[in-house]
């Protein structure tokens, strides 16, 4: 455990032999030294096309005809294990409906539990995995505990990098990294926990940020229906979000949380034949993709990770003014400077001509954050913006939404599966469920609040 940027993907690399590094690591079993077989799961995996040749682009998962340049999951799953085994991790993880399915069409957090078979196939003798919950919901996370207990009781060691409060019981130990070394190694009885350490972004005035005047429903779906094939994704969708409301879309993994934002962002060309309307226009009455883009501003991990590693900070958050994954375009005085007041706020000024690789992911999820608000849009849709953080950057981020809101009125559209995770602003609810005829339920966040008192 420790804070962004303090080390620990780093020395699980160096125990997997991944990095070179001064000094020793030795490996003892029953008294001698051994040589384990070590399985690292990396927190995120880029996915190629089937001659794996290129990697996918991110809005290849809504294109249902990019479908045929992307291997099943059962097809990936293949290549790592015989198909016995396969079908009982399958089983476990509650994917056997998702066997077939191109990979490109899961969910973040289908996803997410389809790497992990992956690795478990090679049956390793120490398991490491890197932010292993992030990106599924309560049901999955709860099987990937006892899956995880299971491996420990049958003699696999198993290290996390992960937070205190999503430890399985079969954690004995811990270790705290800070700056790259090592500050606490003990039983995890002893572990206190470091939640109320101070925020470390200071309290700053907001950049200058237009309260727009627009009125009216923001976001309309009258009946939107979504399918891949065989799969229906959203089903007779009924939703209206007024300008200045702030939502929490949840849901379980693949009942199409993400599909849902991708018809809002323009990201899904499905949009187009749905009973869809956005800022009080029809889909597909004439506006351009970018027309709606500039309206909104747009953050997640997946659209971090299909981002190029190598430009630098400043040209990221630039590039949040056309909508583009890198920056082709000159900038006006007046955008450059915005530019900076915005890294300023998020205390990211040291770091404008570093590349977007060098930064912690901490630091990386603010700057998409700010890429979102440099154009100052009137929807602020957020899918999972503190994925695989700590628990301090997870409060800095709430804290900055809410602050956001309050300063300029935003709407806000904030997709977790993490209820505790959720900024203040949060007044509504929308609940995705799967295998229903209408697949939502819509509540106000206030009269949950009440039903629990």
């Amino acid at each position: 455990m420790g804070p962004a940027a303090s080390g620990k993907t780093l020395l699980a690399n160096v125990l997997c032999g991944n990095v070179f590094f001064n000094g020793m690591v030795s490996f003892i079993k029953d008294g001698v030294i051994s040589k384990p077989k070590i399985t690292f799961v990396p927190a995120v995996q880029r996915l190629k096309n089937l001659s794996n040749t290129s990697e996918l682009y991110y809005q290849q998962r809504f294109n249902s005809a990019d479908a045929e340049d992307s291997l099943t999951l059962k097809q990936q799953l293949l290549q790592k294990g015989d198909e016995q085994k396969i079908d009982f991790w399958l089983n476990k993880f509650q994917l056997t409906h998702r066997a077939n399915s191109p990979l490109i069409q899961l969910s973040n957090g289908e996803l997410k539990k389809t790497q992990i078979i992956g690795y478990l196939l090679s049956a390793p003798d120490i398991l490491i995995l890197d932010n292993a919950f992030t990106g599924l919901d309560i049901n999955s996370r709860k099987t990937l505990h006892l899956v995880l207990n299971e491996l420990a009781a049958t003699g696999t060691t198993i290290i996390l990098i992960a937070d205190a409060h999503e430890l399985p019981c079969c954690i004995t130990h811990f270790i705290t990294l800070e700056e790259g070394s090592m500050k606490a190694y003990a039983p995890i009885e002893l572990y206190e926990s470091t939640s109320q350490q101070e925020n470390i972004i200071e309290e700053k005035q907001i950049p200058s940020f237009e309260r727009n005047g627009f009125r009216g429903p923001i976001i309309q779906m009258k009946g939107v229906n979504i399918k891949y094939g065989e799969k229906q994704i959203l089903s007779n969708i009924h939703w209206e979000v007024m300008h200045g409301e702030c939502w929490q879309v949840k849901g379980a993994n693949g009942a199409g949380k993400s599909t849902l934002l991708s018809l809002i962002t323009a990201d899904n060309p499905q949009s187009y034949s749905q009973p869809l309307y956005l800022f009080g226009k029809k889909r597909g009455s004439g506006e351009s993709i970018w027309d709606i883009k500039k309206k909104i501003g747009f953050v997640s991990p997946e659209l971090q990770n299909y981002f190029d590693p190598s430009i630098t900070v400043f040209q990221t958050i630039a590039s949040g003014y056309f909508d583009t994954m890198g920056l082709y375009r000159k900038l006006s005085e007046k955008q450059k400077q915005k530019v900076m007041d915005w890294l300023t706020y998020f205390s990211l000024s040291q770091y404008a001509d570093n590349r977007l690789t060098e930064l912690s992911s901490g630091n990386k999820r603010l700057v998409f954050i700010a890429r979102a608000l440099v154009k100052e849009p009137l929807i602020l849709a957020m899918d999972e913006p503190c994925q695989g953080l700590d628990n301090i950057r997870t409060q800095q981020i709430l804290k900055i939404v809410d602050e956001v809101f309050e300063k300029t009125g935003v709407t806000v559209i904030f997709i977790s599966h993490y209820d505790e995770d959720l900024p203040n602003c949060i007044e509504k609810i929308l609940n995705l469920q799967n295998s229903k005829s209408n697949n939502y339920i819509i509540k106000n966040k206030k009269d949950i609040s009440l039903q629990a008192i």
